[in-house]
C-alpha cells in the first residue's frame, strides 16, 4: 500500500480543539442541502436556530454534485451553505466528499470496483463502490480531498474535517486484484521472508507451502477450509488497509490545513467486526462514532451502553462525538420500529452520560427520495407539527442545560477486555463449535455488570490496568505473551480478574499453545484443561455451587478441567459427561484473585457470579438504583465536581436515595432523594 505521510514538520499541538467555537455540547447532524431547493435551505437555517443546532456534517455524499463531470467543479451551493451556516453561528464538520465515487469515475475506471471472495464485482449504484487499495481511486480521492481543503480550509464555519464516511461499512473485506497486490506487500513488510510466512501460516499442512510472496492470494472461495493463518492475516491487513486510506486523506488535509482537526465516523457496535478500532485511535484527533439501536432487541439500551463504552475505550477515555444516530425509525432493518415517546432523548443522553460531548443524527431533514427516504430525521416528512420535531427542540434545550459537563470524563473501576484480533480468530471455521460468537460473550458479561450498576471501561489486553479493581476477560481466544502477562499482573497487584472459556488458546499466529488449555493463562488460573466438550444445540448441563447461586444451567461449552493445589473449585458440573469436574474456579494471587469460568452459564448463574465478583472487588456503585435505571457518573478534570446521570428505562417512576446537588435538566435542588419519572433522565451536579 502506498500512502502519503504526515510532514515531519507537522505539530499535533497546533491542532485546534474540534469544539473550540462551540458553547457547551455539540448538537446537530448530517446536512444534505444539495437535495433541496433554495427556499427549503432558507427554512432549514431558521429551524436550526430554533432547535439550537450548532454543528453539522456537510458534503458527505457530494462528490458527483460537486464534480458532475471530470474536471468540472460546481462549488456554488456549498459556498452558499458554508456562508449561511456561519452567519447562523453553526459550525461544520466538512466531509472530503469521497464516500461514494461519481458514476463517471467508475465507468472510466471499472478496475477500482471492489470484489467479494467469490469474484463478484460490487458495482456503482449504491455507495462505497471503491477498492481502498486501488491507486487510481486513491489518486482521485486525494485530489478531491485537496480541493476541499484548498477551498474551505480557512472558512470560519469549518470546525473539523470529516474524512470519507463510515470507512469499511459496506466493504470491510475487498478481494480485488488491487487488494491482492496490497496484501502481498503487507505480508512482505510483516514477515520479511516467505519462510517466515510459511512458518506463521503452518503451510506444511495440506501442501500449502509458498515459494514466493507472489503466489499468495487473499482467502478466496475454495473447496475446503481456508488456511486460518491466512484468514487472520487478511483480517489484519484489511483493517490496516482501511486505516491507511483514512491516513492518506487525513495527511493531505494536514498538509493544507494543519490547524484543523480530523476524524472519521467509526461504528463501535457489537455487530461491526471488520476494523480494529483500537488500532485506529491514535490517528484520530477526536473519536467520532455512529450508533443505531436494533428494533428487535428488547435490551437495545444495554447494547447502546456497550457501544458508547467501546467508543470511549477507543478514545482512551477522552470525550468523543456521537456523529450519527436516529430520531426514530431507520430504514435498513427487517422491521423498522418507531421510537417510543422520550426514547430519542434518553438514547441521546445515554451517549452523553458515557462520554459523548456532541449529539448528532442522520440526518437533519428527511429525504423525499432515495434509498434512505424512510430513515427518520430531525425534520421529518410531516414537518414541524410532529412529536419528532418537538423532541428535537426539547433535546436541543436539554443539551444546552448540560453544557457544563463538556470535557469531563467517565469514572470507572471495572474493565472489560475487548480485542478485535481475538474476535476475528475466535470465529474462524474448523473450531470445536461454530455457534460461539465472540461479541455475544462480551455482551452477556457486560449486561450482567450493567445490571449491577457497574460502569466499565473497555480496554485491550495490553492496556494499563492499574486503575481497575475488577477485570473481566470474555473468550480471549487469541492473546500474545505480553497481554497475558499484563492480565496476570493485574491480579498480582490486587485486582479480581475473571477469564472465561476458550481464552488463551492460541498465539498471534493462531498456533495452539501446547501443554493443555487455557494455554497462556494456565499458571495464572492454576488449572489445566485436557479436552473441550462442546454441547449440541439443544443440550444443557447443571452447574452447582454458591458462586453461581446454588444451581445454574449451562449450554454451548464445557471442558474437562483439572484444578491444581491452591485453586478452589467454586462450581462443578452436576450431570452430563463431566459430572464432578470443575466448571468455575478461583485462585488467590497475592492480594488479588484469578477466576475461570469454563462454561456458558445461564443468565441467573452469570448474574450470581458477577454479583460475587463485584462484591469481592469492591466496585459496587455508590448509588443503588432500581432494576432498569441506569446510573453513570462523569467527573471533572480536577475531580472536584461530578455529574450523576440517572436514566430510567422502565415504565415506572423511580427514586434514588442518597443523592444531593443541583438537577440540571429541571434546574432544581436535590436534597437526599432524586425522583426519576418513568422513561425520563435526570442529571445532578455534585461537588
Amino acid at each position: 500500500m502506498r500512502r502519503r505521510t504526515t510532514p515531519d514538520s507537522f505539530d499535533a499541538t497546533a491542532v485546534r480543539p474540534w469544539n473550540a467555537q462551540l458553547d457547551g455540547l455539540g448538537f446537530g447532524g448530517d446536512y444534505n442541502p444539495e437535495q433541496w431547493p433554495t427556499e427549503v435551505r432558507d427554512e432549514d437555517v431558521r429551524l436550526m436556530r430554533e432547535a439550537g443546532v450548532n454543528l453539522l456534517s456537510v458534503a458527505i455524499f457530494s462528490w458527483a454534485t460537486l464534480e458532475p463531470r471530470e474536471g468540472e467543479l460546481d462549488w456554488t451551493w456549498l459556498d452558499e451553505t458554508m456562508d449561511s451556516l456561519h452567519a447562523a453561528g453553526i459550525q461544520v464538520a466538512l466531509a472530503t466528499a469521497t464516500a461514494s465515487p461519481p458514476p463517471w469515475l467508475t465507468r472510466r475506471h471499472p478496475e477500482i470496483l471492489p470484489r467479494l471472495a467469490d469474484g463478484t464485482v460490487l458495482h456503482q449504484g449504491g455507495r462505497q463502490s471503491y477498492a481502498v487499495t486501488h491507486p487510481v481511486h486513491r489518486d482521485y480521492a486525494l485530489r478531491m480531498t485537496a480541493r476541499m481543503a484548498e477551498r474551505y480550509g480557512d472558512h470560519p464555519a469549518l470546525a473539523l474535517w470529516h474524512v470519507d464516511n463510515e470507512i469499511g461499512c459496506h466493504v470491510p473485506r475487498d478481494y480485488s486484484d488491487a487488494a491482492a497486490q496490497a496484501f502481498r506487500e503487507w505480508l512482505r513488510t510483516r514477515y520479511g521472508t516467505v519462510e517466515a510466512l510459511n512458518e506463521a501460516w503452518a503451510t506444511a499442512f495440506w501442501s500449502q507451502r509458498y515459494g514466493a510472496f507472489d503466489d499468495v492470494l487473499p482467502p478466496l472461495t475454495v473447496p475446503a477450509f481456508i488456511n486460518p493463518g491466512q484468514q487472520l492475516d487478511f483480517d489484519r491487513f484489511s483493517s490496516d488497509a482501511l486505516l491507511d486510506y483514512y491516513r492518506d486523506l487525513r495527511d493531505t488535509l494536514r498538509e493544507l490545513t494543519p490547524h484543523v482537526p480530523t476524524t472519521t465516523n467509526l461504528m463501535t457496535t457489537s455487530a461491526t467486526k471488520g476494523m480494529d478500532y483500537f488500532s485506529w485511535a491514535d490517528d484520530l484527533d477526536v473519536v467520532a462514532n455512529d450508533h443505531y439501536t436494533i428494533a428487535a432487541d428488547a435490551e437495545r439500551h444495554v447494547e447502546l451502553a456497550l457501544s458508547a463504552d467501546l467508543a470511549r475505550g477507543v478514545a482512551h477515555g477522552d470525550p468523543w462525538i456521537l456523529m450519527e444516530h436516529s430520531t426514530s425509525a431507520v430504514n435498513w432493518q427487517p422491521r423498522n420500529r418507531t421510537k417510543a415517546p422520550g426514547e430519542m432523548l434518553r438514547n441521546s443522553l445515554q451517549h452523553v452520560a458515557r462520554g459523548a460531548d456532541s449529539v448528532m443524527f442522520f440526518q437533519w431533514r428527511q429525504s423525499r427520495a432515495g434509498a434512505e427516504k424512510y430513515h427518520s430525521a430531525m425534520v421529518p416528512h410531516a414537518g414541524t407539527d410532529t412529536d419528532v420535531w418537538r423532541g428535537t427542540v426539547e433535546l436541543g434545550r436539554t443539551l444546552r442545560a448540560l453544557g457544563e459537563v463538556r470535557g469531563s470524563r467517565v469514572a470507572a473501576r471495572a474493565a472489560l477486555v475487548v480485542d478485535y484480533p481475538a474476535w476475528w480468530a475466535a470465529e474462524l471455521d474448523s473450531h470445536p463449535t461454530q455457534d460461539l460468537r465472540y461479541m455475544d460473550e462480551v455482551r452477556s458479561w457486560y449486561t450482567a455488570l450493567w445490571e449491577q450498576g457497574v460502569t466499565v471501561d473497555t480496554v485491550t489486553p495490553d492496556a494499563d490496568l492499574d486503575a481497575y479493581d475488577l477485570v473481566v476477560v470474555p473468550t480471549l481466544y487469541l492473546v500474545d505473551d505480553a497481554g497475558a502477562a499484563n492480565l496476570a499482573r493485574a491480579a498480582e497487584r490486587g485486582a479480581t480478574v475473571a477469564i472465561t472459556f476458550f481464552s488463551g488458546i492460541v498465539d498471534t499466529h493462531d498456533h495452539v499453545r501446547l501443554g493443555g488449555y487455557p494455554g497462556a493463562f494456565r499458571d495464572l488460573l492454576g488449572l489445566r484443561t485436557e479436552e473441550f466438550y462442546p454441547l449440541q444445540a439443544d443440550e444443557t448441563v447443571r452447574v452447582t455451587g454458591k458462586a453461581v447461586g446454588g444451581d445454574a444451567t449451562a449450554d454451548l461449552w464445557t471442558e474437562k478441567t483439572h484444578a491444581h493445589d491452591g485453586t478452589e473449585v467454586v462450581a462443578a458440573y452436576d450431570d452430563g459427561a463431566l459430572a464432578g469436574h470443575a466448571a468455575v474456579t478461583r485462585r488467590a494471587v497475592g492480594p488479588g484473585a484469578a477466576w475461570y469460568v469454563g462454561t456458558r452459564l445461564d443468565r441467573a448463574g452469570r448474574d450470581a457470579l458477577v454479583g460475587r465478583l463485584v462484591e469481592e472487588s469492591g466496585v459496587a456503585p455508590d448509588v443503588v438504583a432500581p432494576a432498569g435505571v441506569e446510573v453513570v457518573r462523569r467527573r471533572s478534570a480536577d475531580g472536584a465536581t461530578t455529574w450523576l446521570f440517572a436514566l430510567n428505562h422502565t415504565g415506572v417512576d423511580a427514586t434514588l436515595a442518597g443523592v444531593a446537588g443541583t438537577e440540571l435538566i429541571e434546574n432544581a435542588a436535590v436534597a437526599g432523594e432524586l425522583a426519576v419519572p418513568a422513561g425520563a433522565v435526570r442529571v445532578v451536579r455534585q461537588g
